[in-house]
């Protein structure tokens, strides 16, 4: 039997409505980034937070993080990867190894910056944070084009507010009287932070990721507490406050438990970047005023 020429036209067209599109059409790159702190920047760039996931959990920390086999996975299916670089992630390379995703465009958000003492956390400071949006901005142009224009312009927007956020910070910091800028840390995430808004870290409690300090060091710190007049020392979330108040309580100042760096948190006011580091600042502010 022939088919009219209207017939075949008919088909023709329907087949082409009825294909799926890819994911490049419908959707975008997609970004697997490292951190949920890095994963939140990589979302002010590509304005969907269905196509940016993180590796390591929310409240999670990177530095001691066993990979998955899911991880994988989502390396392997990821367009973009962000890591922070300088030594935070030491188990990605064999994640990177066995995806093995050769089109897979890796950003380093730490390359170029000025790290110090071997410290990993830059992003604290939201001049570097905007460093790294720029990054992934250019990873995402070029890995994208057809949605260059979206990724430009979310970047754009976002780094606004990044801009705004380190005037606002710097703002809240110069509340506290000098004298009183001063800090004892958990581990020292706050290096960059504390060096762009005029704070100081007296302490640090663990100073290797996981091993449990010393009692003389804990000593020193107590000393060093007393003798700067320090009034509070700070942890995170996921780590464990024994020693913390333990050390509080000799040195006889405040305890506070709950500043933000590795990880956003899982409530909505601390579920992004620009939450968590105005959740902190306020924090930081209201123990050492």
């Amino acid at each position: 039997m022939t088919f009219p020429r209207w017939a075949w036209l008919a088909l023709v067209l329907l087949a082409g409505c009825s294909r799926a599109p890819t994911q490049q059409e419908s959707f975008g790159a997609t970004v697997v980034a490292t951190t949920s702190t890095l994963a939140s920047l990589a979302v002010g760039v590509v304005g969907d937070p269905g196509r940016v996931r993180s590796l390591v959990p929310v409240g999670a920390s990177p530095e001691d993080y066993q990979p998955a086999p899911q991880d994988i996975e989502a390396i392997h299916a990821a367009t973009v990867l962000v890591e922070n670089g300088a030594n935070l992630e030491a188990w990605l390379q064999s994640d990177l190894d066995n995806a093995r995703n050769e089109k897979l465009t890796v950003v380093v958000g730490s390359d170029g910056l000025p790290v110090r003492e071997g410290n990993p956390h830059l992003w604290m400071d939201p001049e570097f944070a905007r460093a790294y949006v720029h990054k992934i901005r250019d990873a995402l142009v070029e890995a994208d084009p057809p949605n260059a224009a979206a990724y430009t312009r979310n970047a754009a927007a976002y780094d606004a507010q990044l801009v705004a956020l380190v005037a606002r910070t710097r703002k809240k910091i110069a509340t506290i009287p000098p004298q009183q800028r001063t800090m004892i840390i958990f581990h020292n995430a706050f290096l960059y932070y504390n060096a762009r808004f005029g704070l100081r870290t007296i302490g640090v409690v663990e100073t290797n990721p996981g091993a449990e300090p010393s009692p003389q060091h804990i000593a020193e710190i107590v000393t060093l507490a007393r003798a700067n007049r320090v009034r509070a020392v700070f942890a995170e979330p996921e780590y464990s406050p024994k020693l913390v108040e333990a050390l509080a309580q000799s040195a006889g100042i405040k305890t506070v438990e709950n500043l933000f760096d590795d990880s956003v948190g899982t409530d909505p006011k601390v579920a992004n970047y620009v939450g968590m580091i105005d959740y902190d600042t306020d924090t930081i502010v209201n123990a050492l005023k």
